[in-house]
């Protein structure tokens, strides 16, 4: 599956808005045309937007031409290595305002050191790929495009972010070989091959008072983060020109970089562009697709693995002498939590519980019964491993519109019931009072054991930096985690694109269209205390258990198992990403049972 940085959240129409790393939106004209005024002449018409933003001066005439010659001195770079020079180490390079200009100069100092031609077939025949635009088709659109307030003739300078160092250039005519190594490392950086974005400071090459800028990827990634703030900051002060620049530019920067750097911070560019420009992904979440999404997550990973694990291992010791057990299942899916659990169950001393399965789940888009085709394997495996099994599925939009009179509880004499929730509490906090009246319900089933898996994050807060900051942190940990994986591509690109849907959630939509609410655990604590429920500790076996799970997982190198006051954490290094914890009815409330 080719992957080509395409952000995958999704408007209402299932479109998906898209990042591409083509040069053909710049350099074919695709890229809007702005009118300029040059030196009071009113000459300067025609300008490319998006490279004059940066410093550089192409006319709409010219882009055809630099096209080619930013080709030709690609083959000409490629072709000269055999010095050893190379030109992805930290780079020296001039930021030339004159783009046509400063290519023919470059071209003209390698004809003169090499005395090589650059008309070769092979030379124009080079691909390119150079500038990380932004792309939304048929997305949803709240205002009309022709009352938009983003116009291009932003007063603020992007090009006044600086480089580590400046030297100034003394010795230009210095000898052949000497001035060709300095070429050759400029290109590094404002190559059209290269992964790095365009220069953002303007010079020239035939001015010799113009400084060099010595830029690296490191300082590059801190300056990413730092205008990704700067842009979020914009949009929470209501400050949209300034925004509608920053955006553009961290486009930009995440170009130069590689890796999890690159990826976190193309979601998060594109989520922020939504909200500038009010293109809000509709049905971003939808459950068919996500569900699909989070199998690919399941094998990538072992964050979905830790948490049913570390769940099921609570709900078995709590059936460990029941005859008859009831699992209430909030959010089925694919039913992948319980094979595990019918095992374990297999091969308990003096045989099987019967074992009962109520799955929840939202209705399909094609209206197909998702969750019994689930219902029906799982009765497969149950009969080859010899378990009683009783399954029932319940359509819902929200948990919060479930009785418990619909889930037909039995008396606790008869069976008993543990309810089971994996992500499911989050999206519940988007409605006022949801997540009390699921807890009451909940209280009301009187359940033996209550586990609960939630994301150890908050982004849940009033204020939209905040949330910000703390989602750019957190996913930066989880996309991370993922470069180390060894799984198949595919599970990697659709992991990458499961958690891309949520930051364009969290970053892009407000109100009950915002969904991934994430809260800490220490947050969780505090609802369900409030709700009549006692703290089960998960204990030290369940720790050792799911330690060795990690170490089965890659070597679990990087992953961290943590105990918090009886609950149990799955982290990446020193950062605890998600917690799972065990509830029962409060002392005052089972007494009244």
């Amino acid at each position: 599956m080719k992957r080509d940085h395409r952000d995958n959240c999704t408007d209402q129409n299932g479109s998906k808005g898209e990042y591409s790393s083509s040069s053909s939106s710049v350099l074919n004209g695709k890229a809007k045309i702005w009118e300029q005024d040059q030196d009071g002449c009113g000459g300067g018409g025609g300008m490319d937007e998006l490279l004059a933003v940066l410093g550089y001066k192409v006319r709409a005439s010219d882009m055809a031409e630099v096209a080619e010659e930013l080709e030709q001195l690609e083959m000409v770079m490629g072709s000269a290595q055999e010095d050893g020079i190379s030109q992805l180490s930290d780079t020296v390079h001039y930021n030339p305002s004159d783009l046509s200009g400063w290519v023919q100069s470059m071209l003209s100092e390698f004809n003169t050191v090499d005395g090589s031609p650059i008309d070769d077939p092979l030379f124009i025949a080079a691909g390119s790929s150079s500038i990380t635009s932004i792309h939304f088709s048929n997305s949803h659109q709240i205002e009309n495009p022709a009352s938009r307030v983003f116009h291009d003739d932003s007063e603020y300078d992007l090009r006044a972010i600086p480089g580590v160092a400046a030297y100034p250039q003394t010795h230009l005519d210095s000898e052949a070989e000497s001035r060709r190594k300095r070429l050759k490392t400029s290109i590094g950086s404002n190559s059209i091959g290269s992964n790095s974005g365009v220069g953002a400071d303007s010079g020239s090459v035939s001015d010799p008072a113009r400084p060099l800028v010595l830029v690296d990827s490191q300082e590059t990634g801190v300056r990413l983060v730092h205008t990704l703030v700067a842009c979020a900051e914009a949009v929470q002060q209501e400050n949209l020109k300034l925004a509608d620049a920053l955006v553009k530019h961290v486009g930009l920067l995440a170009a130069s970089q590689a890796g999890a750097m690159r990826k976190v911070a193309t979601y998060f560019a594109e989520a922020l562009a939504r909200r500038i420009y009010r293109i809000y992904p509709q049905d971003s979440l939808d459950s068919s697709y996500s569900d699909i999404l989070q199998m690919h997550f399941y094998e990538t990973c072992p964050y979905l693995k830790f948490a049913h694990f570390t769940a099921n291992q609570a709900i078995l010791e709590a059936f460990a002498t029941a005859n008859r057990v009831h699992v209430i299942d909030f959010g089925l899916k694919q039913g992948m939590q319980w094979p595990a659990l019918m095992q374990a169950l297999a091969l308990r001393p003096g045989g099987p519980p019967a074992f009962r399965l109520t799955g929840i789940g939202p209705p399909q888009p094609d209206n197909t019964d998702a969750l019994q085709q689930v219902g029906w394997k799982l009765a497969q495996l149950a009969e080859t491993i010899g378990v009683e099994f009783e399954f029932r599925g319940f359509v819902a939009n929200s948990l919060a519109d479930l009785e418990p009179s619909m889930l037909e509880i039995r008396p606790p004499d008869v069976e008993t019931v543990a309810v089971n929730s994996c992500f499911e509490l989050h999206p519940l906090l988007a409605r006022p009072g949801a997540v009390e009246k699921v807890l009451s319900s909940i209280k009301a089933m009187k359940p033996k054991i209550v586990t609960i898996v939630e994301q150890e994050a908050n982004h849940n807060g009033p204020i939209f930096l905040d949330r910000f900051n703390e989602a750019l942190h957190y996913y930066s940990n989880l996309f991370d985690s993922l470069e180390g994986s060894s799984g198949p591509s595919q599970d990697l690109v659709m992991s990458e694109v499961y958690l891309g849907r949520q930051i364009c959630n969290v970053v892009a939509c407000e109100g009950q269209d915002r969904v991934e609410r994430h809260e800490t655990l220490t947050q969780w604590r505090g609802r369900m205390d409030s709700a009549g429920f006692d703290l089960v500790h998960l204990g030290s076996n369940a720790f050792k258990q799911a330690s060795m799970l990690l170490a089965l997982f890659a070597g679990g190198d990087g992953y961290r198992v943590e105990e918090n006051s009886g609950s149990l954490m799955l982290g990446w290094h020193t950062r605890p990403l998600i917690a799972t914890s065990a509830w029962q009815l409060a002392s005052s409330t089972e007494s009244t049972r």
